[in-house]
């Protein structure tokens, strides 16, 4: 869940050709929660469930994405609840000061986003490297906290990234149920200038929910994006300082029971770093 407290006045929504593409049926930062979601998220220990082991990649035959640089940033840190003190120091993002990171928000039997996120980085990782692509995570888990969201911004910047996108998953009331992909706002203010990246950004986000649906089987929220499964946001660090094509992805809501059950499994998050990596393909394959 990215780290922000949401605007009404910018949950403005796109149009996105998932209705079009075939599964697209009902479902079988540091950015501070946004209004309408559950404020009583906790900040859980890092969930049991093992990270999957990262193995070798040979890329394919033909290297369709070699020489583009893609950037990957899983949302949170296993280690974010125990340094609250550091998370909580504010950070510039461009149109004020928000919160450095969180600690995500977790399923009810504490599988948390951290885990969830970093799990399906290392899945998506795997993915895009075997089609000769150069991949750069935010971080590994292997810092005590963090990065702070300016830092994530920057990582991606200085990368020269061809695409980044912040993979996470919401933690909204029971009920509320599916994905969906926020797009960087136009933003003029400060160190902020969203201009040069928001038509880029906005295919990048098209492209990567359409086929996160065909992947996962599993519908736009229906409670964010008026169905389109698209969200604009301005109050968010990592997009407003980018000054490349980047987009955040809700992979569900944690704590519904239904959602959490498809995020916590092993399976399904195969399928949801595949949905990714294709959105992600077809959009640097033009």
């Amino acid at each position: 869940m990215p780290h922000h407290v949401r605007k009404p006045l910018v949950r403005t929504a796109v149009a996105v050709a998932c209705a079009l593409v075939a599964g697209c049926g009902a479902t079988a930062e540091p950015d501070a929660k946004p209004a309408g979601r559950d404020a009583s998220k906790p900040a859980a220990s890092p969930s049991v469930r093992p990270v999957r082991p990262v193995t070798p990649v040979t890329p394919s035959a033909g290297a369709p994405l070699a020489g583009r640089t893609i950037v990957i940033d899983p949302g949170h840190n296993p280690g974010n609840f125990r340094h609250t003190a550091e998370i909580n120091q504010k950070v510039d993002i461009g149109t004020n000061r928000k919160e450095c990171d969180t600690t995500g928000t977790a399923t009810a039997d504490d599988y948390t986003e951290a885990a969830f996120t970093l799990d399906v980085s290392h899945r998506l990782r795997d993915l895009l490297k075997a089609q000769g692509a150069t991949v750069v995570l935010t971080h590994d888990a292997d810092r005590p906290y963090g990065p702070c969201i300016d830092e994530r911004a920057r990582i991606g910047n200085e990368a020269k990234a061809d695409a980044v996108v912040s993979v996470h998953a919401d933690g909204s009331a029971a009920g509320n149920r599916g994905f969906h992909v926020i797009l960087p706002a136009r933003v003029q203010s400060g160190a902020a200038d969203t201009a040069p990246i928001l038509a880029p950004s906005r295919t990048l986000g098209e492209r990567i929910a359409a086929h996160f649906a065909r992947a996962t089987g599993t519908s736009p929220a229906n409670y964010i994006g008026s169905g389109t499964g698209l969200d604009i946001r301005d109050d968010l660090g990592g997009l407003n300082l980018s000054t490349v094509p980047k987009v955040f992805l809700e992979c569900g809501n944690m704590r519904d029971p239904k959602d959490a059950a498809l995020l916590a499994n092993a399976a399904w998050r195969q399928k949801a770093a595949h949905g990714i990596a294709e959105g992600i393909g077809t959009y640097l394959k033009g």
